[in-house]
């Protein structure tokens, strides 16, 4: 494995410059070659488009987990061998509206290693022990949920937030349990038949890479992959309802988890997301932000806090929150300061050198997730999905310097509105007389 050690990328021309871009069958290709040798890092998704409404990220999920189990040409065991016999790594994942895969193998496997990915994502053989083995893995993941505070106050907060079409509503846990005793393995079967195709099928490819070694493998297995006929089906906006306050008791727990917050109508690509994504940080975003220095330096009322903005996407509308982790007897006091230091967050605004001094973080914070073949196969791709083009890799420091603390501040006062905050608590809750 010493071969799969990465230097630091070299980022001294632009990215615009050196991404090279084709397009093979269904799939949008970028290569950017590094000076890294021998190592290959790649990061590729298709859109699915799950009718939320009906429940079919559940379908999605499972499905996606069963892509590692067979295929019609090669059991689990088989697969496992070709990978674990080159060093290489593949793995899959539900990502809302598509399915998302990375991989990392050495120059010479890279060919093999995507032969085996395009059998997975075309051809996985569905077997019926395999299926009861996922379900049964889906169904203990659920149940861990069910015993987590945090995650417990994400989902109803997100209940609150979202009508169940929406992307970023999470069902009751029970309500998914109930729906896993159900599912058969035909409906995985035909989800993926539905659901599975080239459509919007990009890939990105970091390091000791050229076309000569990914077009050939591309072409023979990907090239002809149909596009399925799915269409988006989910709700773009969050709802508007009054505040609010929904309590989860789990009295076997010793904290109890909050999130504090509301839907914004605002995207990724939205003029004013970078304003209020610095001022959120400001707030929130690391340890030496303001809610983590009043709530917990100086009032000692938690060990973490965090305010970010959650669930944005380029097709549907995101969130605003707050999320700290309380004693049961500083729940409501906690939840106070919480309210106070947000108000006059918003009403006071930011000064100039909390905007330097995130600013530097932030920057900071991206040219290191650039450094190495698998961070900037992460970046690339994520750039193409969010709805930009390649040079924004460049722009993007460039954007967070040309941000103004009055505009952080406009930013903050248009879209964040304490007063009408839902309130989501999971844990150990105190009981109230009466």
């Amino acid at each position: 494995m010493n071969r799969l050690k990465e230097a630091a990328a070299d980022t001294l021309d632009t990215f615009a410059a050196r991404v090279e871009q084709r397009t093979i069958g269904p799939c949008r290709v970028l290569l950017l070659k590094t000076p890294v040798r021998s190592v290959v890092s790649w990061r590729g998704s298709f859109m699915s488009y799950p009718d939320f409404g009906e429940g079919e990220e559940l379908l999605q999920v499972l499905t996606v987990e069963m892509l590692d189990k067979g295929t019609l040409h090669r059991d689990r065991f088989a697969l496992a061998d070709v990978l674990e016999n080159r060093g290489a790594q593949l793995d899959f994942h539900s990502d809302v509206l598509e399915v998302a895969f990375q991989g990392r193998a050495l120059r010479e496997d890279v060919p093999d290693v995507l032969q085996v990915l395009a059998e997975q994502v075309r051809e996985p053989s569905f077997d019926e022990d395999e299926f009861v083995k996922a379900v049964t893995q889906y169904q203990a993941a659920l149940h861990r949920s069910a015993e987590s505070t945090s995650s417990q106050a994400s989902s109803a907060f997100s209940r609150m937030l979202y009508n169940p079409a929406h992307p970023n509503y999470t069902p009751p846990t029970a309500f998914s349990l109930n729906r896993l005793d159900e599912v058969t393995v035909e409906e995985i079967r035909s989800y993926h038949a539905k659901h599975f195709g080239g459509n919007e099928l990009v890939i990105a490819f970091v390091g000791d890479v050229d076309w000569s070694m990914v077009e050939e493998a591309l072409q023979g297995g990907l090239g002809d992959w149909a596009k399925h006929a799915a269409h988006p089906r989910f709700e773009e906006h969050g709802n508007e309802q009054e505040r609010g306050r929904v309590e989860v008791r789990m009295p076997d727990k010793q904290n109890v988890d909050v999130r504090i917050g509301h839907s914004i109508p605002i995207r990724r690509q939205h003029d004013d997301f970078m304003s209020l994504f610095l001022g959120t940080f400001i707030l929130g975003g690391n340890f030496s932000a303001r809610l983590m220095t009043k709530i917990r330096g100086e009032m000692g009322l938690t060990y973490g806090i965090r305010a970010g903005l959650h669930g944005l996407d380029k097709a549907y509308d995101g969130h605003w929150q707050v999320g700290v982790t309380l004693s049961e007897e500083n729940v409501e006091r906690g939840i106070e300061a919480v309210l106070a230091e947000v108000r006059q967050f918003v009403e006071e605004g930011v000064t100039d050198d909390e905007v330097e001094d995130k600013k530097t973080t932030i920057t900071g914070t991206y040219k290191v997730s650039l450094a190495t073949t698998r961070g900037l196969a992460q970046r690339l791709h994520r750039t193409i999905r969010r709805g930009f083009e390649v040079d924004y890799l460049d722009r993007f420091t460039a954007e967070v310097e040309a941000v103004t603390p009055a505009q952080v501040n406009d930013a903050i006062r248009q879209y964040i509105h304490p007063d009408d905050f839902q309130v989501a608590l999971a844990g150990i809750l105190p009981v109230v007389e009466g």
